[in-house]
């Protein structure tokens, strides 16, 4: 797999940044993206670390999402928080899961994250809809660890 500075030109970056920022507009929640080259633990486990560590459980309506991406393990994990948890299906997220994947298995990373960031923002729009008093709670860029 490609070193985690080549997974993603700064151009598909910049995509993937500008995709959350559409997400969010329609929504309170709060979309991230964490890629790390290699995970030696249990790639879950490991998700509920960073999701931790990137403050994602800070927010006011506890509706932060985490895509995150091990690119070495050629795995990912989509969390969401105890808000969007409390209110949907154990298989709320299996649709983002299914157009990551898909993208994924044809090398389409940048395409995967942007289409599992997109469906993330619908799924989350229905149960927690943009407000006029909302604000941006976490920031939009794609952390790396």
């Amino acid at each position: 797999m490609p070193h985690i500075e080549q997974f993603l030109t700064t151009n598909e970056e910049a995509e993937i940044v500008e995709a959350i920022r559409r997400a969010e507009g329609k929504t309170s929640g709060e979309i991230r993206i964490h890629i790390e080259q290699h995970c030696e633990s249990d790639v879950y486990e490991h998700a509920l670390e960073v999701f931790h560590f990137l403050k994602m459980d800070n927010t006011a309506q506890r509706n932060g999402v985490l895509i995150y991406v091990a690119v070495d393990n050629k795995t990912f994990v989509i969390l969401g928080d105890q808000g969007i948890n409390n209110i949907v299906g154990a298989d709320f997220w299996n649709t983002t899961r299914d157009k990551i994947a898909s993208q994924f298995k044809s090398g389409n990373f940048k395409q995967g994250i942007i289409d599992g960031i997109t469906e993330a923002g619908q799924a989350l729009s229905k149960h927690f809809p943009w407000q006029q008093n909302d604000k941006d709670e976490l920031d939009n860029t794609i952390s790396k660890g």
